[in-house]
């Protein structure tokens, strides 16, 4: 009986299994625009791209929208026709020399390359505060499982509030140039695992996008006509960009009070669910809609904004606390993105 047993268990897995079919929808392709422009120096971008519903199979696959024609008209009867990128395709540019006007408001047309229309409903540009001071703050978060935290710079701006206005405040950080440190001298041939050091170049200056950790936003309900101090951007230290010196500019934009209501329900579905790059939740619906079909989810939103900015170079002194330095063993030129030579405008 138990060998009989046995016998009809060693068949089993023998035993043909028809496949179930399933039919995942792949939801349909949703416009997303992310177009900011402002009163500060250009050019300034619209970037157009088509991404999946949340819980498509599709939902990560976003493909820039080519080939459209992209303007913005003012409340003057004015036209600004945006150039598409040659090198950044499905990111339309303003011509060099437009800035934003306080006070006139400015609506964004897009018209795709199948003949879809869509259209933003007006921003108005309201005038931005300068930044009066720049404080850093050294920040520390302790990684489960690891003995060296996560660190960072926190940088917080000091700004006085006008009294005579409501102000709805939003900070973007300009791409840093940081010295870059290398150790040429202890380059390894990797083909016949030998030393090969190389006379140059220890040190070169890298641009590069760090964003932002959270999204940094405030409206004046509690300072409104007061000095305040208020936290405006974070630079994670990844052990190469705090070795000597660092350079940002904090960008301070005056948006509308719908554009504030956007970016709070995209920072609070990015607080509960991850970051800001992961997908959200749920679809934020903002001000562009399309004119073919009502009906239609178009995501992003186009802001226009009065802008302020203020530049500061941090220095490796200015950290409480540093990562462990990252060695790289090679000429500093290898970097993706280094430079022998600092920007023109370089002036630590």
């Amino acid at each position: 009986m138990v060998k009989k047993l046995i016998y009809i268990l060693l068949l089993l897995p023998m035993a043909c299994i028809d496949p179930y079919q399933v039919n995942v929808p792949g939801g349909p392709q949703l416009l997303t625009v992310d177009g900011l422009i402002h009163s500060g120096p250009g050019p300034h971008a619209v970037t157009i791209s088509q991404s999946a519903t949340y819980g498509s199979i599709f939902e990560r696959l976003i493909r820039p929208v080519r080939g459209a024609i992209v303007v913005i008209r003012d409340n003057e009867g004015n036209v600004i026709l945006l150039e598409e990128g040659l090198e950044t395709r499905g990111s339309y540019f303003t011509p060099v020399g437009f800035q934003a006007k306080i006070g006139n408001s400015y609506t964004l047309q897009i018209q795709t390359a199948e003949g879809k229309v869509y259209t933003s409903l007006p921003e108005r540009v309201e005038s931005a505060p300068q930044i009066e001071n720049i404080e850093l703050k050294t920040v520390k978060i302790p990684v489960k499982g690891e003995t060296n935290p996560r660190s960072g710079v926190q940088l917080i701006s000091e700004i006085n509030d006008p009294a005579d206005q409501k102000n709805f405040y939003f900070w973007r950080l300009s791409p840093v140039v940081h010295v870059l440190e290398a150790r040429p001298d202890l380059h390894f041939d990797q083909r016949t695992l030998t030393p090969a050091p190389k006379a140059c170049c220890y040190t070169c200056f890298k641009t590069e996008a760090v964003g932002n950790q959270s999204l940094f936003i405030a409206q004046d309900d509690s300072f409104n006509g007061l000095k305040t101090r208020i936290p405006t951007g974070f630079i994670e230290d990844n052990g190469i960009r705090f070795v000597n010196k660092l350079r940002v500019d904090v960008n301070q934009y005056a948006v509308s009070k719908e554009a504030y209501r956007f970016l709070r329900l995209v920072k609070q579905q990015a607080e509960i669910n991850g970051s800001i790059f992961d997908p959200p939740p749920a679809t934020i619906r903002g001000n562009m809609v399309s004119l073919d079909d009502p009906e239609e989810v178009v995501l992003g939103y186009f802001i226009a904004a009065g802008a302020s900015k203020k530049r500061i170079y941090i220095d490796k002194s200015d950290l409480t606390f540093r990562q462990n330095t990252v060695i790289i063993p090679d000429d500093c030129r290898a970097v993706d993105g280094a430079k022998l030579f600092p920007p023109a405008d370089w002036n630590p």
